[in-house]
């Protein structure tokens, strides 16, 4: 049994790929990639997941729309959720932060603010 299960969902390969790695850091850490919301959903329904981190901006269901299912399904609800903004999208993050998300990071996405945000978020020490 891994420590903590992660779920991201990013539909760009490049960025998935940098977000799973910067979160391989944690200590435990088991990373499940959705290329989108509706992928995300179906990866939800098979396993737990201590947190995910979600893009905003993604084809047939964005992470503004996931966001607010996970929100309003109980099995998902308490589930901490990031989410990835481009830089300057403030009405996004604002979106994003009233739909109940915990915390937000912008891209370019730096790892320690990402690594900073899980820890927070979870409780997790260095």
């Amino acid at each position: 049994m891994s420590d903590y299960s992660f779920l991201v969902v990013e539909d760009s390969p490049t960025m998935r790929q940098l977000v799973s790695f910067s979160l391989k850091r944690i200590k435990g850490a088991k990373i499940v990639e959705a290329t989108d919301g509706v992928d995300a959903l179906k990866k939800l329904s098979e396993q737990p997941f201590h947190l995910i981190v979600a893009d905003i901006n993604m084809p047939l269901m964005d992470g503004l729309k996931l966001l607010s299912i996970v929100r309003k399904e109980p099995a998902y609800s308490q589930i901490p959720v990031i989410i990835v903004t481009t830089e300057g999208a403030d009405a996004d993050r604002d979106k994003g932060l009233q739909l109940g998300a915990n915390a937000y990071i912008p891209k370019p996405i730096q790892t320690n603010a990402l690594l900073k945000a899980v820890r927070d978020l979870l409780k997790i020490a260095e």
